[in-house]
């Protein structure tokens, strides 16, 4: 007799598929399409433990409460690695997925790690509801009550920073990521973060761009003179995925409240490490392309951006199944 929690995903995945489908066919998607929310008046609660000497009034108070949460999740135990998922609302055959592989938090008997998914409110009431089912099955997604949208990804991952800051500080290590992104958690864990040596601190690493902004307004990544008028960015993590610290968590956080906000996420985090006086490590094994699938290549390398659900079960089983073959 299948379990009361299996019978709970059988609904939910229906529930999904007829939310979708009943959205394509009665409304346009919902998309935000604008600038980065403002926050409220409500004033933010401070992280536990955290340090702070600020003299001056934040420029960006991140007045943003928590709608959907997991306070308790480091509360009998730290992780050794928390994984920061971006994601939005429509994406569940792509946390299922991530559930499903390189995201099961029990397929590492040895160490804890724990996966989480980042995602803002939706301005469509049956998707918020759809995501409120979801958690209440797998208890693995954070929400803030900041509008979902690509301009607003800088607060997702803030958000992020300061869940780890608050509820889980004595995690070991964080990375943060996407949904449409492979991870190769055996290269991830035990050649890059290695659990046997001495935690690092002030750790920061990734695929390390060296860039500028790009002024062309048709451009996905158009910064204006007004926001920023260096004409180079310091060097700065892709957004696909970084890893750092988790001490780093706090200090990103409150060095945000006082550095005025960017929607270019990766950027960001980059300023902010430029004013913290942390200097990314640059990670070739971070991929911030889609690589086609050969069973030697993905053994080198930690991340892989552009990946489908369908494609995230191929290559996990692949590689799960072949684990006796040498390259």
């Amino acid at each position: 007799m299948p379990s009361k929690v299996s019978c709970l995903y059988i609904l939910t995945v229906v529930c999904w598929a007829s939310a979708l489908w009943y959205l394509s066919i009665s409304r346009p998607t919902s998309t935000y399409i604008g600038h980065m929310s403002l926050p409220s008046r409500r004033t933010v609660k401070s992280a536990k433990n955290m340090t702070s000497n600020i003299r001056t009034r934040p420029l960006n108070s991140h007045a943003y409460d928590f709608v959907i949460n997991e306070s308790q999740k480091c509360h009998d135990s730290a992780p050794f690695l928390i994984i920061l998922i971006s994601t939005t609302h429509k994406e569940f055959d792509a946390r299922q997925a991530i559930r499903e592989t390189w995201g099961d938090e029990s397929a590492y008997s040895d160490l804890r790690v724990l996966t989480m998914f980042l995602l803002g409110r939706n301005t469509d009431a049956v998707l918020n509801q759809m995501v409120e089912q979801e958690s209440q099955i797998f208890h693995d997604i954070v929400v803030e009550d900041f509008i979902d949208s690509y301009h607003n990804l800088t607060l997702k991952t803030m958000m992020g920073m300061r869940w780890v800051a608050t509820f889980c500080p004595k995690a070991q290590y964080v990375m943060k990521t996407d949904s449409d992104v492979f991870v190769n958690m055996d290269n991830l864990l035990y050649k890059l973060l290695k659990p046997t040596t001495k935690p690092r601190k002030r750790y920061f690493t990734g695929y390390v761009i060296h860039g500028g902004p790009i002024r062309d307004m048709r451009s996905k990544w158009y910064m204006s003179r007004d926001l920023y008028p260096e004409s180079k960015y310091p060097p700065f993590c892709s957004g696909t995925g970084y890893v750092f610290s988790s001490d780093v968590a706090e200090l990103i956080f409150n060095t945000s409240l006082h550095t005025r906000l960017l929607h270019l996420e990766d950027v960001y985090v980059g300023l902010c490490l430029r004013k913290l006086g942390i200097h990314p490590f640059q990670n070739t094994g971070f991929n911030h392309w889609k690589m086609a699938y050969s069973l030697c290549r993905y053994r080198r390398v930690i991340t892989v951006h552009q990946i489908s659900p369908e494609e995230m079960h191929r290559v996990w089983n692949d590689m799960s199944s072949k684990k006796h073959l040498r390259c």
